[in-house]
C-alpha cells in the first residue's frame, strides 16, 4: 500500500510540473527568417524570442487552448491559436513601416506608441543597431536627428541635445536599465567606456530637452536610455569580434580590436541568468596643435607661447617685475613646455563585465526580483580644464531591483577609483619644475638677457634674438622626451597627488541611489496616474586633490517625489486627445526644494497624424565640481561656492618684492577661497587695466554663490504619415533663469576691491586668478527645429534625413566674462540610405553628417570648430547557416579630418570588418 501510495504521489507530482511545448518557425512575406520576434502568450507574462534562424521553442505550464501574439518592429502584429501539446505552428508577419508604432517607455515612464508620446523621443533599435555603419551602436547615435556626440577621444564620446554642453556635460543623464551612468567622481558620463557591450544592448531612447518634471536635476538637457536584453526573452550565446585599423595623419595607421560576448539562460520560467564581456583596443586620436592658445596665429616664437597641445609652458611671468631692472622688457615670458605626444601613449583599451540573476517568484505573473553587478576599467583622454590621462579608472556598480507591470523598486551604488590617471598639463610643468624651479629658469632668462644689455650688445643682436638667446641659456640641460632624467621626472609626477609637485588625477568617490515608481492605472479607468520618487547620498573622497576633502569624505544628499496622471479623451472614431501632466518636487540639502512642472496635450488626428504640444519648468542643482572643487589648474585655481566650502580651500601666495618694499606688504599672504566670491574684479575689466593703465576700467565682480539653475520650455511638434513618407518635426524655445556656469575672476593679495591698495596689488600683477562657479544675471535663452524625414523608395531601400537647428541668445559684449558653453552648430544635415535586403543576405548602409562651424567655449580653452562633412558606410553579408552575419564598414570614409571640441585630437578613419554570432 505504501509503494501505490508513494508511486500515486509522484505522479501526481510529475503531473503538476507537465509542460507543454510549442515549437515554431517565424519568416516574412518572402520567406526569410525573423530573428528576435517576440512570442507571448495573450493575458500572460510568459513568452520567447525566435533565434537566428527564426525559430523558437515555448515552453510553459499554460494548457491549451490558448493564444500566441507575434511582434517584432518593423512588421505587422500576427497571432496564432494553440490546441494541443507538441504543436508545430508557422507564422508570417509582412514587414512594414511603422516607426510611429514601436513603442517607447522614457517619454512618460509608461509605454506608448513613439506616435502618441507628449514630446519629442528618439529610439534607436535592434535593427538599427545592426545596420548602422558606425564602428559601434554608440558611435551609431550621431546618425539620431537632434543629437550631438562631441568625440573626446576614440573610447570617450559625450552625447548632448540641445545645446550646453563641454564633455563634463552634467546637464544630461545617461541611464543603463535604470542605473545612472555618471562616474561619482566627475559627475557625469564618461561615455560607454564602462557601459553596455554591443551584444546585450536591446534599445536606446533619447528625450531631447528638459525632462526634470519626471527624472530629476540632472535630465536638464536630455536624457539617454539604454536598455539590455531580458535573459528570459534572449536565450543563448552571442559574439561580436571587429578587427580594424585606426588612421589619422598624426597617430599613423594602428590596430584596432573590439569583443563582446553575451551567454544567458533561461533555466526555467522563474530563474534566468545571464553575463557578458567586453574588450576594445585602439590608439586613440592624437592631439598635435602647437597653435597659440591665447594669441591668435601665434607659434613657439612668441615670447608668451602657450600651445594648446603642449604643457608647461602655462607658467609664465612678466620678467621686468620678476628682475625690478629697467633694462629688462616689460613683458610676459612663459616658459618651454612639452608636447602632449611626449606625455602620453594615447593608448585607448575598455574591459567590462556585467551579470545579472533574474528570479520571477509567482507563477505567470510578471513579478520579478533581480541583481545587477557591473565593473569596468580602462583607459581614455577627458578633456576639462586640462588635458587628463585617464588610464586604469575603474568604476562598478550593483544594483537590486524589485518590479512588475505595475511598478519598481530599485536600489544600487555606483564607486569608482581613479587607478593611475593623471593631469597631462601639470605632467609637463613640473617635469620642468624637477629639473629646474621657476624662479631659476626666470633667474637665467633675466641675467643672460642683461647681460647682453650691460655689455652695450656687441654683436647687434635684435630684440627677438636676445630673447632667443636668454631662453636657450635658461633651458640648457633641460630633460629631453626620452632621456632617463625625462622618464625619472615623469613618473615621480605622475604618481604624486600634489599637484605643486606631481599630477596624479586621486579619487575613490561613490554615490548610493535609490528611486521606486507606482502605476496606478490597473486600479482607475479614470486616468493612467503614476508616483515615485527617489533619494541619492554622495560620498567624496579625492583626498584633498580635486575636492577640498583633505580631512575626509564630504557628504551630502538630495531627494525627490513626482507624480503624473494621463488621460485620454477620445473625440470620435478617429480623432483623441491625451492630456499628460506631472510635477516634481526635489530637495538638496544646501538649498531650498523646487517644483518641476509639465504639462503636455497630444492630439490625434486620425492614425497617421499627431499634433503635440508641451510646457515644463526644469532645474538643475549645482554638481558636486560646483560645490566642492578646490583645484589649482595652473591659470586659476578652481573653488566651487557650498556654504561650507569657501573658507575649507586655503593657500600662500609670494608677494612681489614691488609689494614688500613700496607697500610695506608681507613676503607672503594666505587667503582662502572666499576671496573669490567677496573681494574680486572681473578678469576683462583687469586685462583693460594691463591695456590702458587706467584704474577706472577696474569693476567690482564679487559673483554670488551658486543656487539652482531653472529652465522654462515649450515645444510644439507633429509626427505624421504621408503615404510613404514619415515625417518628424518639432520646434522649442528654452528661456533660464539663474544659469550656472564659470566666472574667471581676479583677487588682489591685499587691499579691498575698489581701495587704491587693492588697485597696485593688481597693478603689481600681485594677484590671483580664481574660477568661480556661479549665476548669471544676464537673460539667456535658446530655441531650434528638427525635421526628420524617412520613406521607402525604389521598392525596398531605406532612405532618410534630418535638419536640425539650433541657436543662443546672449548679450556677450555686456557679460564678457560669463561663459555659457553653448558649444552648437547652428545647422546640422543628416542622412542615410541603405537596403537591408539587397539582394539575398546581403545589406547596405550610408550615412552622411554635416555640421555648420561653431564655437566652442569651456575652461581648456575657446576656439571655433570648423564645419566638417563625413560619411560612413557599411555592407553586411547574414550566413543563417553558421548563425552569422559579416560586415565591412568604414567611418569617415573620406579621409577628411575634423574635431568636434577646442583641444582634441582630429578624427580620422576608421576601417573594420565584423563578425556576429547569434547562437
Amino acid at each position: 500500500m505504501r509503494k501505490i501510495l508513494f508511486l500515486s504521489f509522484l505522479f501526481i507530482g510529475l503531473g503538476s510540473y507537465a509542460q507543454t511545448i510549442v515549437k515554431g518557425s517565424v519568416s516574412d512575406q518572402d520567406a526569410n527568417p525573423v530573428p528576435g520576434a517576440n512570442i507571448v502568450i495573450v493575458g500572460k507574462a510568459i513568452g520567447t524570442v525566435t533565434d537566428f534562424d527564426g525559430n523558437f521553442v515555448l515552453e510553459t505550464s499554460e494548457k491549451p487552448p490558448f493564444e500566441l501574439r507575434i511582434t517584432s518592429l518593423g512588421y505587422t502584429e500576427a497571432s496564432s491559436n494553440v490546441t494541443t501539446n507538441n504543436q508545430t505552428i508557422s507564422i508570417v508577419i509582412n514587414e512594414e513601416q511603422t516607426f510611429l508604432d514601436e513603442v517607447v517607455i522614457s517619454a512618460s515612464r509608461t509605454p506608448e506608441r513613439i506616435f502618441e508620446s507628449p514630446v519629442t523621443v528618439e529610439r534607436f533599435g535592434l535593427k538599427e543597431i545592426e545596420t548602422t555603419a558606425a564602428a559601434d551602436f554608440y558611435g551609431g547615435l550621431e546618425n539620431l536627428k537632434g543629437v550631438d556626440v562631441n568625440t573626446n577621444s576614440l573610447t570617450f564620446k559625450s552625447v548632448n541635445t540641445r545645446g550646453f554642453a563641454t564633455f563634463a556635460n552634467n546637464r544630461f543623464m545617461q541611464l543603463v536599465d535604470g542605473m545612472d551612468n555618471s562616474t561619482p567622481a566627475l559627475n557625469f558620463p564618461i561615455g560607454n567606456l564602462v557601459g553596455m557591450i554591443e551584444p546585450d544592448v536591446k534599445s536606446v531612447e533619447l528625450l531631447p530637452g528638459a525632462s526634470s518634471a519626471l527624472y530629476g536635476a540632472n535630465a536638464f538637457n536630455g536624457i539617454l536610455f539604454m536598455t539590455s536584453k531580458s535573459p528570459f526573452d534572449y536565450e543563448g550565446i552571442s559574439v561580436s569580434i571587429k578587427r580594424g585599423i585606426t588612421s589619422q595623419k598624426a597617430a599613423g595607421d594602428n590596430a584596432y580590436t573590439d569583443f563582446g560576448i553575451r551567454a544567458a539562460h533561461k533555466f526555467n520560467d522563474k530563474f534566468a541568468a545571464k553575463v557578458n564581456f567586453g574588450y576594445l583596443k585602439g590608439t586613440d586620436w592624437a592631439a598635435t596643435s602647437e597653435a597659440d592658445k591665447t594669441t591668435p596665429g601665434g607659434t613657439r616664437a612668441d615670447l608668451n607661447y602657450d600651445g594648446i597641445n603642449v604643457y608647461g609652458d602655462e607658467v609664465s611671468a612678466n620678467i621686468r617685475k620678476e628682475s625690478g631692472l629697467g633694462i629688462i622688457p616689460d613683458v610676459e615670458v612663459s616658459r618651454t613646455g612639452y608636447n602632449e605626444a611626449t606625455l602620453t601613449n594615447y593608448n585607448a583599451e575598455s574591459i567590462k563585465a556585467d551579470w545579472g540573476l533574474y528570479y520571477r517568484p509567482i507563477e505567470d505573473n510578471s513579478l520579478e526580483i533581480s541583481y545587477v553587478g557591473k565593473v569596468g576599467t580602462g583607459s581614455t583622454i577627458y578633456q576639462g580644464t586640462n588635458r587628463y590621462n585617464i588610464n586604469g579608472f575603474f568604476q562598478q556598480q550593483h544594483k537590486l531591483e524589485v518590479r512588475n507591470d505595475n511598478f519598481f523598486l530599485r536600489g544600487y551604488v555606483v564607486n569608482d577609483k581613479a587607478g593611475d590617471s593623471y593631469d597631462m598639463v601639470f605632467t609637463g610643468i613640473n617635469i620642468n619644475r624637477a629639473w629646474k624651479s621657476d624662479e631659476d629658469w626666470f633667474g637665467d632668462y633675466i641675467r643672460t638677457y642683461a647681460g647682453i644689455e650691460l655689455s652695450g650688445n656687441p654683436s647687434g643682436l635684435t630684440t627677438q634674438q636676445k630673447h632667443d638667446a636668454a631662453r636657450a641659456v635658461a633651458d640648457t640641460g633641460r630633460y629631453l622626451p626620452g632621456s632617463p632624467e625625462f622618464n625619472a621626472a615623469f613618473e615621480q609626477s605622475i604618481k604624486n597627488p600634489d599637484l605643486s609637485q606631481g599630477s596624479k588625477f586621486q579619487d575613490a568617490s561613490k554615490y548610493y541611489h535609490a528611486d521606486g515608481n507606482y502605476n496606478l492605472g490597473h486600479l482607475t479607468d479614470f486616468a493612467d496616474i503614476q508616483v515615485g520618487g527617489s533619494y541619492r547620498q554622495y560620498s567624496l573622497n579625492s583626498s584633498g586633490t580635486i575636492y577640498t576633502d583633505l580631512d575626509g569624505p564630504i557628504d551630502y544628499s538630495e531627494f525627490g517625489v513626482y507624480t503624473q496622471i494621463q488621460k485620454k479623451f477620445e473625440l470620435d472614431e478617429e480623432k483623441s486627445v491625451k492630456i499628460t501632466g506631472s510635477v516634481r518636487y526635489d530637495k538638496s540639502e544646501f538649498f531650498d526644494g523646487f517644483f518641476s512642472p509639465r504639462i503636455s496635450a497630444g492630439l490625434t488626428l486620425n492614425r497617421d497624424h499627431n499634433i503635440r504640444v508641451s510646457a515644463q519648468t526644469g532645474f538643475r542643482n549645482p554638481t558636486t565640481q560646483d560645490l566642492f572643487i578646490g583645484l589649482d589648474a595652473g591659470r586659476a585655481i578652481l573653488i566651487g561656492s557650498a556654504p561650507n566650502n569657501l573658507d575649507r580651500y586655503s593657500r600662500e601666495f609670494e608677494v612681489s618684492q614691488v609689494g614688500q618694499d613700496d607697500l610695506g606688504q608681507p613676503a607672503t599672504v594666505t587667503q582662502t577661497g572666499a576671496v573669490a566670491y567677496n573681494n574680486s574684479y572681473t578678469r576683462s575689466s583687469v586685462e583693460a587695466l594691463g591695456e590702458t593703465g587706467d584704474p577706472s576700467v577696474l569693476e567690482v565682480a564679487n559673483p554670488g554663490i551658486v543656487k539652482p539653475e531653472q529652465v522654462q520650455s515649450i515645444e510644439l511638434g507633429y509626427r505624421g504619415k504621408l503615404d510613404k513618407l514619415i515625417i518628424d518635426f518639432s520646434v522649442y524655445y528654452n528661456k533660464y533663469k539663474d544659469f550656472i556656469s564659470q566666472e574667471v575672476v581676479v583677487s588682489p593679495y591685499y587691499g579691498n576691491v575698489g581701495e587704491p591698495l587693492s588697485i597696485a596689488a593688481i597693478a603689481n600683477e600681485d594677484f590671483q586668478a580664481w574660477s568661480t562657479y556661479t549665476n548669471s544675471e544676464a537673460d539667456i535663452s535658446s530655441y531650434g527645429a528638427s525635421l526628420g524625414l524617412s520613406a521607402k523608395v525604389f521598392g525596398n531601400f531605406d532612405l532618410s534625413g534630418s535638419y536640425t537647428y539650433a541657436k543662443l541668445d546672449f548679450d556677450r559684449e555686456t557679460y564678457p566674462d560669463f561663459a555659457t558653453n553653448f558649444n552648437t552648430p547652428e545647422h546640422k544635415f543628416k542622412a542615410s540610405f541603405g537596403n537591408t535586403e539587397l539582394f539575398e543576405n546581403l545589406g547596405f548602409n550610408v550615412s552622411y553628417r554635416f555640421s555648420d562651424d561653431y564655437y566652442w567655449e569651456a575652461t581648456f580653452g575657446n576656439g571655433v570648430v570648423p564645419e566638417f562633412h563625413t560619411v560612413d558606410a557599411q555592407i553586411n553579408y547574414t550566413v543563417p547557416s553558421i548563425k552569422s552575419s559579416f560586415k565591412v564598414g568604414a567611418t569617415n570614409l573620406l579621409g577628411d579630418e575634423y574635431f568636434t571640441a577646442f583641444g582634441t585630437g582630429f578624427i580620422g578613419s576608421m576601417y573594420y570588418l565584423s563578425w556576429t554570432i547569434n547562437n
